[in-house]
């Protein structure tokens, strides 16, 4: 599926749920659902600079799509967990061109998580953004 795609699927998850307390259960348990890293993935490099929790981004080639790149992540807390669930969600398996291409700022401010977030975890989502947006960058 195209980063549109995936978007609008995520959209239509949080579209059924009623309130906020709703939302960041549905959030938790897409954290939960990520894959464990290994040791060798939680690392300085693929740490995430500007969050306030744990975060690790890996980017490696797709096997999915060619050309494009496959993010693994996981963060030490709940919340973030979610938030890297999302993205992973949103950009793997994804061509560096339509990861640019996305405007993610507006998507979570769309289904409505940017107003919900703490200015921490804000500052964690942009700066996960950014390393992924680097990532594709690099392969341009």
């Amino acid at each position: 599926m195209s980063v549109s795609e995936e978007a609008k699927a995520l959209r239509e998850d949080f579209a059924f749920l009623d309130d906020w307390e709703a939302r960041f259960t549905h959030l938790i348990d897409l954290g939960k659902a990520l894959p464990q890293l290994g040791p060798e993935d939680l690392v300085e490099a693929n740490k995430v600079r500007g969050c306030s929790s744990q975060v690790w981004l890996t980017a490696g080639p797709s096997e999915k799509t060619p050309g494009g790149l496959a993010f693994r992540g996981a963060s030490d807390a709940m919340i973030v967990s979610g938030l890297v669930a999302m993205l992973l969600k949103l950009f793997s398996d994804q061509t560096p061109a339509d990861i640019l291409a996305f405007d993610a700022e507006g998507f979570f401010r769309d289904i409505g998580v940017a107003d919900a977030l703490t200015p921490q975890r804000s500052n964690g989502l942009r700066s996960m953004l950014a390393r992924i947006r680097a990532e594709a960058e690099a392969r341009t």
